[in-house]
């Protein structure tokens, strides 16, 4: 069974995607996750533009976002 992860910045609960997220730009093996807010902040971005790398990596079929 897996554990619920967390923002480590904010605490929220994650969704699949952002945890994906974070492993594929960050580090694939982190254990400091973000949610997308957060994670825009932390590279200076915007959610819109990690929304749209989130459906990029997927149509590319990258193996962290199934």
């Amino acid at each position: 069974m897996s554990r619920k992860k967390h923002c480590c910045d904010c605490g929220r609960d994650l969704k699949k995607d952002e945890t994906a997220l974070t492993r594929k730009l960050i580090d694939v093996d982190t254990e400091d996750f973000y949610c997308l807010d957060c994670l825009a902040v932390f590279l200076g971005c915007t959610v819109q533009d990690l929304k749209e790398k989130i459906q990029e990596f997927k149509e590319q079929g990258c193996t962290l976002f199934l």
